[in-house]
């Protein structure tokens, strides 16, 4: 017996159909899409409509009705809200997926209920290694991987002296993994900031006082917005090196425009990435939305894009769980990023690139390319997962 049977007859009793109706599939749409950092789940979210009203609001030539919930970045919201997508909804699929925070939450309750859960964001650990499962797959990345990168790049300039700070979830956990995996240098100060902790002046002063080579940080959303305001604040962007993580994107580099010039980062898509797939992605969403897409939006993107290719290879019939998964998680798309391929674990193959914060070619402050990082980079923790 496959895995997947396993699980699924496991799960038998709350796997049910799509009911009928004026869609002929419907899809939950689960992010965090209030607060702060809710800019996040909107961005998944246009970015995976636009690729819906693109294919005439179908995929795989079945009607597509999105059913759209804010998990408001509390796992107990998110668990709430995805048990009501799975028993009230009746959705085969639920994509989105914020913040790993709820993702740990929620992820094993999808799954395990027979439906499919396709992530364009998050990536904890777990999920990439021994708790993986053939009904999740990720558009985007696991979380310690541009951290890798990042710990790659620092090591290619002979930092030996970094500070490393970020809030105290599972997110920055994966990121100093990441990093240290390519880093071998000890930290000068490892600081873990209360999750929603806004004032860093005290830790400023510490990276004053520690005078390092470079920082290593992650914040995301709107802590990564403050974050860099008070870097620079303190008179310490330009002068000591900022590398970050999820901090500098499309998502916050509107709120900080210049501020933010010379940060750098790593990440799998760029605005400026050169294919014509994503040439024809930028523009159509900067038609549609008036703003320049972060990596958020390419990556839900790229799952309605996934969807429509195995929803159309099954003909809309998603009974048989198995073919599904396989249609997956052999889809043969054209992907924003480039060439894709889905590992052992369902998590993507992909390239790492440098990115800066600086001005594109319309004078606006972007990310822009600035060499490759790592190749076909696989995750740390797919040999841990059983799946073949």
């Amino acid at each position: 017996m496959t895995r997947l049977c396993a699980a699924l007859l496991a799960s038998a009793v709350l796997t049910t159909a799509v009911p009928a109706g004026a869609a002929d599939l419907k899809i939950g749409f689960l992010a965090t899409l209030s607060g702060s950092i809710g800019a996040m789940g909107q961005d998944q979210y246009d970015g995976f409509m636009l690729g819906l009203e693109q294919m005439g609001g179908k995929l795989g030539g079945k009607t597509i009705e999105v059913v759209k919930e804010d998990d408001q970045f509390k796992p107990d919201v998110g668990v709430q809200v995805a048990q009501k997508l799975i028993s009230e909804d009746k959705v085969p699929i639920i994509t989105g997926v914020s913040y790993s925070n709820v993702m740990m939450a929620i992820n094993k309750k999808i799954t395990d209920a027979g439906v499919f859960l396709i992530g364009s964001a998050s990536g904890p650990s777990p999920m990439a290694g021994a708790a993986c499962s053939p009904l999740f797959f990720s558009t985007s990345w696991q979380n310690d991987q541009m951290s890798e990168a990042v710990g790659k790049y620092a090591t290619e300039k002979g930092y030996k002296k970094i500070f490393a700070m970020g809030p105290n979830f599972q997110g920055w956990k994966d990121a100093l993994a990441g990093f240290r995996r390519y880093y071998k240098e000890p930290f000068v100060k490892e600081l873990h900031t209360p999750l929603n902790q806004m004032d860093l002046s005290a830790e400023m002063a510490q990276i004053a006082l520690a005078k390092p080579d470079a920082v290593f940080a992650h914040y995301a959303g709107g802590l990564g917005v403050n974050f860099i305001k008070q870097y620079r604040q303190a008179g310490l962007l330009g002068k000591i090196p900022l590398i970050v993580v999820a901090t500098v994107d499309g998502l916050t580099l509107p709120a900080l425009n210049e501020t933010a010039l010379g940060v750098m980062t790593a990440q799998v898509w760029a605005p400026d990435t050169d294919n014509a797939a994503n040439k024809a992605f930028v523009e159509a969403f900067e038609k549609k939305y008036g703003r320049i897409p972060s990596n958020f939006a390419a990556q839900a993107y790229d799952s309605a894009k996934l969807l429509d290719v195995a929803i159309g290879q099954v003909k809309g019939d998603l009974s048989n769980k198995e073919a599904f998964a396989a249609a997956l998680k052999n889809a043969k798309f054209e992907s924003v990023r480039g060439k894709f391929a889905f590992n052992n674990n369902n998590f993507p193959i992909e390239n790492f690139n440098l990115l800066e914060v600086g001005k594109d070619a319309k004078g606006r402050v972007s990310m822009v390319t600035k060499g490759v990082l790592l190749v076909d980079q696989k995750d740390a923790y797919h040999q841990e997962c059983p799946m073949k």
